[in-house]
Parts: structure tokens; C-alpha cells; sequence
């Protein structure tokens, strides 16, 4: 290790050109990661990528450095393309590009659903260079937003490419692949390695260059991983509990489904504690809110599915918890890898009920270590189980009610307005106790 750190001293080392390096300083980037070290030189050779690296690895800076500095080589329109999974990563990447170019007038569009499809056509109009974009709407685009073609496109990105390639994508990116040149480079990044990374890789690269800045399945040394086997019943309490004792910290608690977010929002508000969801059943403009509210620190607890757990940039979350297990066990490395990121540490901590048991080995199998327990008292932990058994109750009638009126469309919107009225210090969790 510290020959490597004497080796690559900085971007200068890699071949990065003056401009861009600025650009890095500016964004507080002094030196490069390993996988940014491992990558930028061979793609400045014009070489196709395959990288696997973790999550919060510097990744968006490994393949968009390469890509800004042949854009300032031969500038034209519709250079690039990245496809991302979720519209929150498209917009950060496109965010990153614009941080990297703004010395050499980069302009990015993003195309992702959740934003008026005009707008996004008028965007497309301006001829954008770097184009980051959800495969769904990008395809759309393609189809039906006159004069837009990337005929000409010369890089392709497929970040977090694992993700990218389930049933929901696959059309889409098969549509892609179709109406772009075969003469492009091709970078595709991912966490981890699957049959259809694989497939996908021998489909669309030539001759790649495999970085591997991880092993297998990994988490980072600085992350302190505990678990706590909970009855079901019980498991609120737990999390209560554990919020309540690293009440200082920026915590993010992954659910299953989009519905427990809202829910366990609701409770935890209930509680005094400054809780926000973010799932795919809210709309773009509430996602980005909510993630927004976390990020500025207006509230220090995100409640989420694994819709959040890919790519999001939170500088400071403390602690990850997993009030509900992953049935994918390749999840837990990406849900924990929202703390301890560049260098610093972390605590992830899994609440496991007997019905989640066999998901719960399988972490443990993926990861190749047995984790120890979080310290809690049952008898502690109880004191809790009235005031939450409370909470629960006027949250479950909550979502009842606005279950009711909005049946069809956006149930969601009363429970979050609860919430964005909790946030701006008019909080109604008091009279709802009363009554």
C-alpha cells in the first residue's frame, strides 16, 4: 500500500491535464482514489472499462475526468452518455460533470422521469455535451423528441451497472445499444459482479480493462458492523432504541417497501425525533426535498428503500441501520455503504427478526465474518414499547385517513405533508396525542 501512494502521487501523475486538476482542487479532491488511480490512466490510453469498486470508492470521478478531458480534445454536442438507475444518481452525476467542467462551460442535461418531458426537450435542443440520463426516459427521448440521436455519441457509461440491468432496464438499454455508434468507448461500473454484468460486458466492450478497487464483496475497514436478533413485535422499540442512544448521529434506516417508510416516518416524528422518507412512490420534486432537508440538516434521520441506497453522496451519515433485512444480500453492501466513506468511520447496525434469519446468514456468508451484537438491554429497550405502541397507533390512523381520501392517486402526499409541516416548526404531533 504505501508504494502504491508513493507511485501515484496525484492527477498530475495520471495524465490529467491543468485545467481539470484545478477543477478536483476546487472540489476538495487533493488526491486520487484507488480506483480513480487504477482507471483514469487506461482510459486516457482509449481503453473500454470495467470497474468495480464500492460504493463512496470516487467512482463518477473515474470515468468523468477521462471524459471531460476528450471533450476539451474535440468538443462537440451529444459527447456522452451515462445511464444511471435512479434519478437522484443521474442528477448528482450530472451535478459532478458540472462541478469538473465548470472552468471549460460543460453543459449537461438530465433525462429522468418525475420532470416535464418538454423542458427536458428544450434542454436536448441547446445541444447538452454530456447527456445523464434513467433508461426509461432517455429511451422515450429517443423515440420521440425530434432532431435528438446520439449518433455520434463517443462514450457510454453504465454506472452502477448490476442495478441497471434488471427486467425493468432491459428493454430500454437494448434499445440504446441499438441506436448508438459501435466505433465509442464503453465504461460500465458496478459494486458488484453478476451473470448479467458479465453478459452485458461481452455484449458491449472491446477488449475492457478490468479495475478491481475492492475485493468481492467487501465493506470498508472504518464501518463497524453489530447486528441485534429482536422479536418481531418488538423491533419498533429496537429502533427507537438505537436512535435514542446515538441521538447525535445522521442516521439512514433502509425498509422494504415504500409504504414502512412513510409509516416509520410518521412513528419516529411521533416520537420527537426529526425523521423524513424517501421512496419511489413519492414524486421527483418530494424525493429531492426530502433529500435536500437531510443533507442540509433540517432533520437527521432518512428512512428509506433501496431506491436511496445507490450512489447518494451524503457527506455525513454516522450510522446506517436495516430496520428490514435485504433478501438480495448484495444490497447490504450497497445500504451499508452510505457511512464510513473516504476514510471516514461508520456504523451499520442490522435489527434481524426470526423470519429474516436466513437472509440475515447470507450477509454474513457474502461479508465472511460473523458480526457482534449492538449492546441492548431487553428490559431497557421495554421501558420504550408504550409511548412507541402509541406513536404506531396515531400513525397507522394517519396513513388510514389519507389512505381514504386518496385512494387512486399519490396516497402518500397527506402523510409527507405531515412531515414537511413537522420540518417547518408547525408540528400538529401534539394535539394529535391530546386527542
Amino acid at each position: 500500500m504505501a508504494e502504491d501512494k508513493e507511485e501515484i502521487k496525484s492527477f498530475k501523475d495520471l495524465g490529467v491535464v491543468d485545467q481539470l486538476i484545478e477543477a478536483c482542487d476546487n472540489l476538495g479532491w487533493k488526491h486520487p482514489s484507488k480506483i480513480q488511480a487504477e482507471a483514469i490512466p487506461h482510459a486516457l490510453e482509449g481503453k473500454d472499462l470495467i470497474g468495480l469498486a464500492q460504493t463512496g470508492s470516487g467512482k463518477t470521478g473515474a470515468f468523468a475526468l477521462p471524459i471531460l478531458q476528450a471533450l476539451l480534445e474535440t468538443p462537440q454536442a451529444f459527447f456522452a452518455c451515462v445511464l444511471s438507475p435512479t434519478r437522484e444518481l443521474a442528477i448528482q452525476i450530472a451535478e459532478q460533470f458540472e462541478a469538473l467542467g465548470s472552468g471549460i462551460g460543460v453543459k449537461c442535461a438530465v433525462l429522468v422521469g418525475g420532470i416535464d418531458i418538454v423542458q427536458q426537450s428544450i434542454a436536448l435542443a441547446k445541444r447538452p455535451h454530456i447527456v445523464v440520463a434513467t433508461p426509461g426516459r432517455i429511451s422515450d427521448h429517443l423515440s420521440n423528441t425530434k432532431g435528438f440521436s446520439l449518433r455520434t455519441l463517443k462514450y457510454l457509461v453504465l454506472d452502477e451497472a448490476d442495478r441497471l440491468l434488471n427486467e425493468d432496464f432491459e428493454k430500454a438499454i437494448d434499445v440504446i445499444l441499438e441506436v448508438i455508434p459501435r466505433d465509442r468507448r464503453t465504461y460500465l461500473f458496478s459494486a458488484t459482479m453478476t451473470k448479467k454484468v458479465r453478459k452485458l460486458q461481452r455484449a458491449c466492450l472491446r477488449n475492457p480493462v478490468k479495475i478491481e478497487a475492492a475485493s468481492k464483496y467487501s465493506t470498508v475497514d472504518t464501518l463497524k458492523q453489530q447486528y441485534l436478533f429482536v422479536p418481531a413485535k418488538h423491533k419498533d422499540c429496537y429502533l427507537v432504541y438505537i436512535l435514542t442512544e446515538m441521538s447525535g448521529s445522521t442516521s439512514m434506516v433502509f425498509t422494504r417497501t415504500c409504504d414502512s417508510t412513510r409509516l416509520l416516518a410518521l412513528i419516529l416524528r411521533n416520537l420527537g425525533l426529526r425523521a423524513i422518507p424517501i421512496s419511489g412512490h413519492m414524486s421527483q420534486a418530494k424525493r429531492l426535498g426530502a433529500l435536500n432537508k437531510f443533507k442540509a440538516g433540517e432533520c437527521n434521520i432518512l428512512v428509506c428503500t433501496d431506491v436511496a441506497s445507490r450512489g447518494l453522496d451524503i457527506p455525513s451519515v454516522d450510522m446506517v441501520i436495516n430496520y428490514d433485512i435485504p433478501s438480495n444480500s448484495k444490497d447490504y453492501i450497497h445500504r451499508v455503504g452510505r457511512t464510513a466513506r473516504a476514510g471516514r468511520s461508520g456504523i451499520a447496525i442490522s435489527i434481524v427478526n426470526q423470519y429474516e434469519l436466513e437472509w440475515y446468514i447470507q450477509i454474513e456468508k457474502l461479508i465472511g465474518k460473523k458480526l457482534p451484537t449492538f449492546p441492548a438491554e431487553e428490559e431497557e429497550v421495554l421501558l420504550l414499547l408504550e409511548r412507541v405502541t402509541e406513536a404506531k397507533r396515531i400513525s397507522q390512523m394517519k396513513v388510514k385517513e389519507s389512505g381514504g381520501k386518496k385512494k387512486r392517486k399519490g396516497g402518500g402526499d397527506e402523510g409527507e405533508e405531515e412531515i414537511e409541516r413537522y420540518l417547518n416548526g408547525k408540528s400538529s404531533s401534539k394535539k394529535s396525542k391530546k386527542r
